[in-house]
C-alpha cells in the first residue's frame, strides 16, 4: 500500500478496556519518560525563583505524581517484561533514555529542597540518584561497548546521549544544595559533587564532538532530528547550574574555596556554550517544522525541549546571583514564560494522547512519503 493510500484511510476505532491498555502502556513504556519529571521539576524551580510561587508548587505536585507513577510503571515493566527492558538497555537509540530516571530523581530532590526546604528527603534522593547513576552509566556504556552488532555512527549517535551528562550534573547540583545541611559530611558530599561536576563536563566534550560531527558530515532528515536535540543546550545549562551551586554553598568548604576560580571560569564557559546553542536550536526547529513541515505529534521526547528552557532560566538566575552580573537578571525574568508556554503545549499533547487512548481511538501514524 502506498503512503498516500495509507493516509487516506480513516483513523481506526477500537474499543479497549482499561487493564489491557494499562498492560500495553507498561510494556511499551519509554525509558526516557522521566524527562517529564525533569522538565516539570526544573520549570517549577524556575517559576519559584522568579516569584511565581503558586505556579511552582502546582508544577512541583505534578512532577511528584508523575515520578511516583513512572517509578511504579518502571518496576512493573522490570518484573513482567524483563526482556523488553534488556532490549531497550542495549539499544544505542533507546538505552540512554534510562539516564532520565537518574536526572528526574535528582531534579525532584532539588525541587523539594528549594521549594519546601526538605533537606533530608533531598539527601535521600541524592544518595539514591548517586547509586542509580553508578549502575546505569556502566550498564549502558558497557553494553554499547561489548555488543557485537552495532549501528553506524549516523544511526547510533544522537543528542539524547547527552542525558548522561544531564544526569551526572543534576546529581552534582543536588549534592551542592544539600551539603550545608549536613556539616558532619560536608567535605565528603562536596568532593563527590565536584568529581561528578568535572566528569560530567568531560563527558559532554566527548559526546558533543561525535554529535556535531554527525550533524555536519552525514545526511540529516527532519525525522532524524528528534526533539531531544535541545539537550545540546540543556546539558550545558545544568552544568552551569551545578557550578553556580558549588560556588553558592562553598562557605566553610576548603576544597571549594581552593578551586573557586576554576569553578567560576568553567561555569561561565558552560553558560556561554548553552547560550550559543539557543539560536542554533531555534533555527533547526524552524527548519524541521516550518520548512520541512514535520507535524507536531506528541512524543515523550518533547519534554526534552521543555527541560533546557527551564534549566537555562534557572542557571542564568543562579549565575547572576553568584557572580554579581546583575545585567543578566532580565533573562530569567522573561525566559521563564517561554519555558512555561512550551510546558503547557507539551502537557496538552500528553493529555490529548491519554484521552484519545482511553476513549478507544487508535492514533493515526503517518508514513513518510
Amino acid at each position: 500500500m502506498t503512503a498516500v493510500g495509507h493516509l487516506s484511510k480513516p483513523a481506526a476505532m477500537t474499543r479497549v478496556t482499561i487493564w489491557p491498555l494499562a498492560r500495553e502502556q507498561v510494556r511499551t513504556l519509554s525509558p526516557a519518560y522521566f524527562a517529564m519529571v525533569m522538565a516539570t521539576g526544573i520549570v517549577a524551580i524556575a517559576a519559584d525563583l522568579t516569584g511565581m510561587f503558586l505556579v511552582g508548587r502546582v508544577l512541583a505536585g505534578i512532577s511528584l505524581i508523575a515520578y511516583v507513577l513512572l517509578v511504579a510503571m518502571t518496576l512493573a515493566r522490570i518484573v513482567f517484561f524483563p526482556r523488553a527492558v534488556f532490549q531497550d538497555l542495549i539499544d544505542h537509540q533507546v538505552g540512554v533514555g534510562f539516564f532520565t530516571l537518574v536526572a528526574g530523581t535528582a531534579v525532584l530532590g532539588s525541587q523539594n529542597v528549594i521549594l519546601f526546604g526538605m533537606y533530608r528527603l533531598g539527601a535521600a534522593l541524592w544518595i539514591a540518584s548517586c547509586a542509580m547513576l553508578f549502575v546505569i552509566v556502566y550498564a549502558v556504556f558497557a553494553a554499547f561497548t561489548v555488543k557485537e552488532k552495532k549501528p553506524t555512527l549516523a544511526e547510533g549517535i544522537h543528542s539524547g546521549w547527552l542525558v548522561a551528562v544531564v544526569a551526572t550534573q543534576a546529581v552534582a547540583t543536588l549534592g551542592a544544595q544539600v551539603m550545608q545541611a549536613f556539616p558532619g559530611q560536608i567535605d565528603k558530599i562536596a568532593f563527590v559533587s565536584v568529581a561528578l561536576w568535572c566528569s560530567g563536563g568531560m563527558l559532554y566534550i566527548w559526546m558533543i564532538s561525535l554529535i556535531f560531527y554527525r550533524y555536519t558530515f552525514f545526511p540529516l532528515q527532519a525525522r532524524d532530528l528528534k526533539a531531544h536535540y535541545w539537550i545540546n543546550m540543556g546539558a550545558m545549562a545544568v552544568s552551569a547550574l551545578g557550578g553556580a551551586m558549588l560556588l553558592r554553598f562553598s562557605a566553610g568548604v576548603d576544597l571549594l574555596q581552593q578551586i573557586a576560580p576554576f569553578v567560576k571560569g568553567f561555569t561561565l564557559f558552560y553558560w556561554s556554550t548553552a547560550t550559543w546553542w539557543f539560536p542554533m536550536l531555534v533555527i533547526l526547529a524552524v527548519w524541521r517544522h516550518a520548512y520541512k513541515r514535520l507535524p507536531f505529534v506528541y512524543d515523550p521526547l518533547y519534554w526534552g525541549i521543555v527541560f533546557p528552557l527551564g534549566m537555562y532560566t534557572t542557571c542564568t538566575y543562579r549565575l547572576a546571583e553568584v557572580t554579581g552580573l546583575t545585567f543578566l537578571r532580565p533573562i530569567p525574568k522573561y525566559f521563564v514564560f517561554v519555558a512555561l508556554f512550551v510546558w503547557i503545549v507539551v502537557f496538552a499533547g500528553l493529555v490529548h494522547t491519554i484521552i484519545a487512548r482511553l476513549s478507544g481511538k487508535t492514533l493515526r501514524e503517518e508514513s513518510v512519503v
